[in-house]
């Protein structure tokens, strides 16, 4: 820290109204040497007086050495959330992939301008985190997933990948057009294959809600109860 003092101006005016004080207020002359001395010591006792009413002040400031040389405060880095653990390694994983999978489907979504292709990666996104969500929620399904995760999965995602990148280079050819038309053909395979696939994690309590339905339904005709609606109507 340096210490600055700050001078008073208010003394200078008080000199400045003795002169005119003298001039102007009294009409007293100015021109003697004698006038001029006089004038000269009120002036004198003037200031001064006006240090005593008003006197300097001072302050401390930053000495500007020492603030060059220190370095400015840099923010604290954000640290990444993990995300939460649920208590499964291989659930975790998949989790992680899921959000990676999805992520990469997004920006390929607002990088494909073609309606149809956006349309089908908005499917697929959607198939895609209900299938994992659902064996999340059930981990004895990893199994039925593992193809799906590993192989086709990956290569849908490869697919996009290189549909977006002919597609962005605005040329035509017989090997853009062709690969790219038979990318949009297969992608329609694709969505119905992750449609099924969703629908077969399901096949299980399927059958378990259809043998409880028969169950149900052969107790409620032993005890003569059966085709009957609520209220005994």
């Amino acid at each position: 820290m340096a210490y600055v003092k700050k001078r008073s101006v208010l003394p200078v005016y008080f000199v400045g109204l003795t002169w005119l004080a003298w001039a102007w207020l009294l009409r007293l002359p100015l021109y003697r040497p004698t006038h001029y001395i006089i004038v000269a010591l009120l002036s004198v006792i003037a200031y001064h007086a006006g240090k005593m009413i008003f006197p300097d002040r001072g302050y401390e400031t930053a000495d500007p050495a020492q603030a060059a040389s220190r370095p400015e405060p840099q923010p604290a880095p954000k640290r990444e959330e993990k995300p939460k653990s649920t208590g499964n390694p291989e659930i975790d994983a998949l989790l992680a992939e899921r959000d990676r999978a999805l992520g990469e489907m997004r920006r390929l979504n607002d990088s494909i301008e073609d309606p149809k292709i956006s349309a089908q990666i908005s499917l697929l996104e959607s198939t895609t985190g209900k299938i994992i969500d659902t064996v999340a929620a059930s981990p004895s399904k990893l199994p039925q997933i593992r193809k799906f995760m590993n192989y086709y999965l990956p290569t849908t995602l490869k697919l996009l990948n290189a549909y977006d990148r002919m597609d962005s280079t605005g040329a035509a050819g017989a090997n853009i057009d062709g690969t790219k038309g038979r990318i949009e053909d297969m992608l329609d395979t694709i969505c119905a294959a992750f449609g099924r696939l969703l629908d077969d994690l399901y096949g299980e309590e399927a059958m378990d809600i259809s043998a409880d339905i028969t169950v149900m339904e052969q107790m409620l005709a032993q005890e003569g109860l059966g085709g009957m609606t609520l209220g005994g109507q």
